[in-house]
């Protein structure tokens, strides 16, 4: 009985140190995120405290967490104040209709190489994903160029086609249909389904997952892009939001009200707190699926 007690009660007191070193080191690991969350955290509270506080309190105190005279009148003004309800309103067209076509075209696109054999598949391929390699700074001009011939410029056209075109979302949409077994295609066949019939009904449910993932990175690229709107648009009515709030910096009178101005800031950036709240699982299965992780 003694000797059965201590075969039994060894290997215990081998495990207590390694589930106490376990315990430790998600202690650590928990606290080394809550630390990175608070660093992520420091700007966006700034923001908030400073729109909370009074402008003219702001000329006097501006680097504190703590609202400055409290006040929720710049937040109620944001969109009494200008252009601001215009430009939210032509960032949510543009972020809206650019992520709808191009989740469909890269879609299309990735069902097309990863199923269909046609010649110089490989050689096309790699010339939409060399686009990856090139900066889109590189492509303003000849970009600039095509539209301003065509006079879309100051548009919604000019501000959506030049981005529909991505790379990276082939890539992913045709990494994802290369994973589905071909007897699903088969079967779509043997029922009568032709090649639209099974990409409509039958490949893009099963592709949804990597299609949200492609749709929020889209969304938060079209929302916070500064440079091409920048360029394109140069009547104030077609600015966005990023362009838009940048131009009051340029204004005396409104960039002496920092309180108003981080207030529009604060309300710029809440359309793409909210996708990633509501949309994160799905961000992360997709693109979990789409690198053929199980």
């Amino acid at each position: 009985m003694s000797t059965q007690t201590m075969v039994m009660t060894t290997p215990g007191a081998k495990t207590r140190p390694r589930v106490r070193r376990s315990t430790a080191t998600t202690a650590w690991y928990h606290l080394a995120m809550v630390i990175a969350s608070l660093v992520w955290l420091i700007p966006m509270l700034w923001m908030l405290s400073l729109s909370l506080s009074d402008n003219k309190a702001l000329t006097k105190e501006t680097q504190t967490l703590i609202p400055q005279g409290f006040t929720l009148e710049n937040l109620l003004g944001v969109f009494s104040v200008g252009l601001t309800s215009r430009w939210f309103l032509n960032s949510a067209i543009v972020s809206i209709l650019t992520t709808v076509l191009t989740v469909l075209l890269c879609a299309m696109a990735g069902y097309a190489f990863a199923k269909f054999t046609f010649r110089g598949k490989t050689i096309v391929y790699a010339s939409v994903l060399a686009g990856l390699m090139i900066p889109k700074e590189a492509m303003f001009i000849p970009l600039f160029t095509m539209i301003g011939d065509v006079s879309m410029h100051n548009t919604y056209a000019a501000l959506i086609l030049p981005r529909i075109a991505a790379p990276l979302g082939v890539f992913l949409m045709t990494q994802f249909f290369s994973q589905v077994p071909a007897e699903v295609e088969e079967a779509a066949r043997i029922d009568g389904a032709g090649p639209w019939r099974t990409f409509f009904s039958v490949m893009l449910p099963l592709a949804r997952p990597s299609m949200i993932a492609l749709a929020i990175f889209t969304f938060v690229q079209t929302w916070n892009d500064y440079l091409w709107p920048l360029v394109s648009a140069t009547k104030s009515e077609m600015f966005t939001i990023t362009t838009g709030l940048a131009s009051l910096q340029g204004n005396f009178a409104q960039a002496t009200e920092l309180g108003s101005l981080m207030a529009r800031g604060l309300i710029g950036s809440l359309p793409l707190l909210l996708v990633f709240i509501f949309f994160q699982k799905h961000l992360i299965r997709g693109i979990s699926m789409a690198s053929g992780s199980k």
